[in-house]
């Protein structure tokens, strides 16, 4: 048996206030007068946290247009951009939920190798390392700040680009900065989170490296959305952790049914990911019979509505677009349902699934 060497973020500093070290971490790895480019979620436009990005020479802000998921074109067209504008850069710092987290990690990659970022959608296609980046999240959930993926809509499918130089090289993890967040979107990105732990804990590629994390990230997932009292610090402090702690927890094993199904909402509707997998989760006890019912249960604690209907009145060619994106997603259909999960798994089974949705 041949065991994964794990690629891992190489730096990671933790704690209330930690952005503001950004500058000293920046600095070492700024190479001449080439710049370092911050891309930022456009939700901070004109807000306080853009004034206090420690800008130097020729650095530039780009605000990431987020509304929908990353595409393939939107990650080349930036790295062109880019390469246009400087030739080459320092690095890129990704400021923002899972989103902008997932193109800062997609251009820096695109920066060094030939093509477009749909030629590396897979498993450890990406040839050459990307420029240095960073990621800073402001949401907590999407486990994207840890790893080895970022997830992009290309022409043919929703996938990411999965290889050792996808990881940060860097991340800052100040709950500070999670402070803001609207609420349902603080709720649908921490359930994402939650979903990571339920499917990792319960799939068949299960070992104790994922179990020890994925029990901690599971824990402080209960005590954030399940705890008694108002929202506190320590709220957004435990949620930046078990984010952390649940992308750790499906390094070394892999997601399941709900994140399999949210793809071919995304790819086809564009529905969010976050809660697209609520929208899901919402419908699988066949699946994680405990965990849907503890999730039914921080839904009505939190009072978060989960939209219903959203696949009324598709084509029966829709249908088989998000089967097809779906059902291209083997290792998670493996994890949740074993080897011969595609005799489980048919395309008529998903097909009544999605029409529940």
């Amino acid at each position: 048996m041949k065991f994964r060497n794990f690629k891992m973020v190489g730096y990671v500093v933790f704690g209330r206030g930690s952005f503001d070290q950004l500058d000293e971490i920046l600095a070492p790895n700024r190479k001449g007068d080439a710049p370092m480019i911050f891309l930022v979620d456009h939700f901070f436009e004109g807000k306080e946290l853009v004034n206090r990005i420690p800008l130097r020479g020729r650095d530039k802000v780009i605000y990431a247009d987020v509304t929908y998921e990353p595409k393939t074109s939107q990650v080349d067209k930036l790295a062109d951009q880019l390469k246009q504008e400087f030739g080459t850069i320092s690095g890129i710092v990704g400021i923002g939920g899972g989103s902008t987290m997932d193109l800062a990690k997609a251009v820096s990659l695109m920066m060094n190798n030939p093509g477009s970022s749909a030629d590396y959608q897979g498993w450890d296609l990406v040839k050459y390392p990307g420029v240095y980046k960073a990621g800073i999240p402001t949401l907590s959930g999407t486990g994207a700040e840890v790893s080895r993926t970022c997830v992009l809509t290309g022409p043919t499918r929703k996938l990411g680009m999965n290889s050792d130089f996808t990881p940060f090289d860097q991340i800052v993890l100040d709950p500070a900065l999670t402070t803001n967040a609207p609420r349902n979107q603080r709720f649908y990105t921490g359930m994402d989170c939650y979903i990571h732990c339920i499917e990792s804990l319960e799939g068949t590629f299960l070992n104790e490296f994922s179990k020890s994390y994925g029990e901690k990230a599971l824990q402080l997932c209960q005590e954030v959305f399940l705890g008694d009292g108002e929202w506190t610090d320590a709220h957004d402090d435990k949620l930046m952790m078990a984010s952390y702690a649940g992308g750790m927890s499906i390094a070394y094993s892999q997601v399941g049914v709900a994140h399999a199904v949210s793809y071919g909402l995304s790819y086809l509707l564009g529905t969010k990911h976050g809660i697209g997998n609520c929208i899901v989760m919402n419908h699988l006890e066949e699946y994680y019979p405990a965990g849907v019912a503890e999730f039914k249960r921080m839904v009505e604690k939190n009072q978060i509505d989960i939209p219903v209907g959203i696949c009324k009145g598709l084509t029966d060619e829709q249908f088989d677009t998000m089967i097809n994106v779906s059902l291209g997603m083997k290792p998670l259909w493996e994890n949740a349902l074993g080897k011969d999960w595609e005799k489980i798994m048919t395309r008529e089974k998903l097909r009544a699934l999605y029409e529940r949705l």
